[in-house]
This record gives C-alpha cells, structure tokens and sequence, in this order.
C-alpha cells in the first residue's frame, strides 16, 4: 500500500508545489496573469477530460500498467522542463503532468479498493486520503523553498526525480492485479450506472467537500487580509485547514471500519459541518477564519474517505477504475466550481455572501443526503453511500 500512498502524495504535491508556485517565478516563464490562468487551467483541464478516460483503461487493461505508465509520464515530462528550460516547453510539461496524473490518481484508487477487503476500504482510503493532503499541505511551502533557491527548473527536477523514484518503488511492490471479466457496457448501461444514488450520492458528497476545501485555501486569506491580518495569520489558517483534513481522515476511515460510523451518517455529518465552517468564515476577524478552517478541515475529512469506501463497496470490482475515474471528475468540477460560485456572489455583493452561497448549498446536500440514501438492511456499514451490496463475481453493467 506504501506505493499508492506515495503516488496519491505525488499528484497532490505536484500539482499545489508548482500552481502555488508559478505566479512568483522569477525566471520569467509567468509573463502575466493571462499566461498564469491558462497555466493552471492546463492542468485542470486535462484531468477533467481524462481521468475518466484512464479509469476505463485500467478496468481493461489492470489498474497497475496504467498507474505505472502515469507516474513514469509524470517524471517524464517534469524533467522536460527540468532540461528545457524554456517558457515554451512549461506548457507542454505543464499539460503532460496533467495528462499523467490523470492516469496513475484513479488507478492508485482503484488499486487501494482492489487490494483490501471491503472491511478496511476506511481505513485504506483514510490514509491514502492522509498522505494526500500531506502533499497539498507542503506542496505550496516546499514548492516555494524550491523555488527560491534554484527555480522552476529545480522543481520540476525533484517532481521528476519524485515520480520515477515512485514508479520504480511500485514496479517493485505493487502486486500484478488482473483485469476482471465483465459483460459489454453500453453508453446508456453507464449513464444508469452513474445516475444510480449509490454513485451519484457520494460523488456529489466528494465534489462539495473539495469544493469547500478550494474555497477555503483560496478564499480565507483573501478575509484575513481585508480584516488587516498579516500573511502568517492567514498563512497559518490555511495550514490549519489542511492538517485537521489530514488528521480527520484516517479515524473516520477506522470509525467506519469498526462499525461506529456508517456512510450514510459520516457523509450527512461531514456535509453539515463542512457547511458550518462556510458559515463560520462569513464571522468577521481572526476567530471566524480559523473556526471556518477547522470546521471546513474536519467535514472534508470526513467526506473524502468515507466517499470512496462507499464507491469501491458499492461498485462491481470489474468497473473500479471507471468509477473511480468518473468520481475525480466530479471532484475536479467541484475544484473548479466552488472558487468561481464563490467569485461570482462576492462579485455582486460580497465575499461574505459568497461564503454563505456556498454555505446554503453544502448544508441542502447535507439534507439530501440524509433523505436520498437508499440502505438496504444490514448494509449500512462499509457498504457505502447507497447501501446496495453487489455479491462478489455477479457482472456488473
């Protein structure tokens, strides 16, 4: 399991180590904010288009090719910039990380649910989830490091030197996982499958919680900074954030494990409180920006891990990497719409409306979520969102 932890730490720390570090480049790659923005979007975009691309691949061809020839693409094209160096090929280095974290981030997924049994998919995706947000938690801080003391150049060499040393590590230790046999899919198969609540119910809990998450590492400092707090308080707020995440996830991955939490209850919870802390970043002054941070930190966490133990328990085995894949792209689209909700109510009012926008929105999910789950008797542990327990080895559409 080491080297799918590692590889969830790796698209993370890639992809906050350099977004946070490209707008203070000094060797001139970032010429404006135009050139940033599209940067950034590059990235953004080629997850959104093919993660769930890569996710179908692995269900056909076995999760571990496809997460090692991502991680093997993602060292690849880091050190293309690494040799390069010139502000051309940033683009064509910045879409290649995309495209290669696009393929190895679902397979990790799909290979954490594939290799532990249904009992422990929490505690799995709990400290898969734990060593992600380690990598979004330092990815900005040692990117920056990095950055100051040798440049863009030199981060893109460590992002290199990091996913071949990854790939290498999981050629050696991640076990040869089959492909399984399944029956043919048609395209309206897989549009019930992802209508179906034990799909769409915690994908749309994933795509509020990064939402959230988004909001409040863009949007709190933006608060701090208005109510004349300086960098470090705004700094450590973010931080905050991040680490009670982190903290959260691996004893909400336990809790469901051992049958002291269920999906439907965790994912109502998470919702409730991530919608809380929203509430609480619209409180003026340092105590509202850090209670929202906590409370924003402690619903995503428990969110994210008990999400994608409810999708892996409620999936046919032979659909992991699709499902997994169709679930990032609800979280990207929830990356990318909770910051522009956000911006567009503050544009019209204020960024303390644009919280509580947010606010109003996680909190009727929280309320749909309790009402829309559908559980079956006895299927409310581990079985996830849904509460529909497929029995090993029946095909799946």
């Amino acid at each position: 399991m080491w080297p799918l932890y590692a590889a969830g730490f790796t698209t993370a720390f890639g992809a906050h180590g350099i977004a946070a570090s490209l707008g203070g480049d000094a060797a001139g790659a970032v010429t404006s904010l135009l050139v940033l923005g599209g940067l950034l979007a590059l990235y953004d975009g080629a997850e959104v288009l093919l993660k769930p691309v890569f996710g179908t691949l692995a269900d056909r061809v076995g999760a571990r090719p496809v997460l090692l020839g991502g991680l093997v693409a993602f060292a690849a094209a880091s050190a293309l910039y690494a040799v390069a160096d010139s502000p051309a090929w940033l683009w064509a280095a910045r879409l290649g990380q995309g495209a290669a974290a696009s393929a190895f981030s679902p397979s990790a997924s799909a290979l954490v649910a594939r290799l532990n049994p249904a009992a422990g998919h929490g505690r799995a995706f709990g400290s898969y989830g734990f060593y992600k947000s380690a990598g979004y938690t330092l990815g900005p801080l040692l990117g920056g490091v990095l950055v100051w003391a040798g440049g863009l150049r030199l981060l893109f060499a460590v992002l290199a030197v990091l996913g071949g040393t990854v790939a290498l590590w999981a050629a050696l230790a991640v076990p040869v996982v089959p492909p399984l046999p399944k029956t043919r899919q048609t395209v309206l198969d897989l549009a019930r499958r992802l209508a179906d609540p034990v799909f769409l119910a915690p994908t749309a809990a994933l795509a509020a919680a990064t939402a959230a998450l988004s909001v409040g590492v863009g949007f709190l400092p933006v608060s701090g900074r208005t109510a004349g707090l300086g960098t470090v308080a705004t700094g450590a707020a973010v931080s905050l954030l991040a680490a009670t995440a982190a903290l959260v996830q691996p004893r909400a991955g336990r809790a469901l494990d051992d049958g002291r939490l269920t999906a439907r209850t965790g994912l109502t919870v998470g919702l409730s409180v991530t919608a809380a802390g929203l509430a609480c970043a619209m409180l003026p002054g340092l105590a509202g920006i850090l209670v929202g941070a906590v409370l924003i930190g402690a619903g995503t966490g428990l969110i994210t891990p008990l999400g994608f133990a409810a999708l892996a328990t409620g999936t046919p085995a032979e659909r992991l990497g699709q499902t997994m894949g169709a679930a990032e792209l609800g979280r990207e689209l929830g990356d990318a719409g909770g910051p522009l909700l956000v911006a567009a109510v503050a544009s019209l009012a204020t960024l303390t409306y644009g919280f509580g926008a947010l606010a109003a929105l996680v909190g009727l999910g929280a309320v749909v979520a309790l009402g829309g789950f559908r559980v079956r008797p006895g299927a409310d542990g581990a079985a996830g969102a849904g509460g529909r327990v497929r029995r090993p080895g029946r095909p799946g559409r």
